[in-house]
């Protein structure tokens, strides 16, 4: 099966059978870029877009990624770690989408469909993680051990 340029452009999201791995290369590759132009300097200055954040004061569990995007893309490994762990680990699933999605256009072969990846127990396990860390963090914000 050939995937023309125009399969990838029409590319939509259902909430039953996913996001189209096209959709997803597009808006990921399209944040990759961002982060590697934003100034790491001025990214803590930006406005609080978070709704949860906004709504609560408390951090969720994606709170952070975009400055761990961010720094990572500069080299601030530290820096990005500290705004959120789990940015290295999207951010490489994301390039590791962008790059499947490229190769599979570019061979002219079938993009590979997100399914299979979705349904995968370390998924699940680091997502699962992934939510007890935004608790743990949160309760820490509510205790005063750590801010947001």
């Amino acid at each position: 099966m050939v995937v023309r340029f125009a399969d990838v452009a029409q590319a939509t999201f259902s909430p039953a059978s996913g996001p189209k791995p096209g959709l997803v290369a597009g808006v990921g590759a399209a944040a990759v870029a961002a982060a590697a132009v934003i100034d790491p300097a001025t990214v803590d200055d930006g406005p609080v877009i978070c709704p949860f954040r906004l709504l609560t004061g408390l951090p969720c569990p994606g709170c952070g990624l975009t400055r761990s995007w961010v720094y990572l893309m500069h080299g601030h490994w530290s820096d990005s770690v500290a705004a959120n762990p789990f940015g290295i680990l999207t951010l490489l699933s994301v390039v590791a989408v962008v790059v499947a999605v490229s190769v599979a256009l570019v061979r002219r072969r079938a993009v590979p469909e997100l399914g299979g990846f979705t349904r995968s127990r370390l998924v699940w396990a680091v997502l699962a993680g992934w939510v007890v860390f935004g608790v743990v963090r949160a309760v820490a914000v509510l205790a005063g051990v750590a801010t947001v």
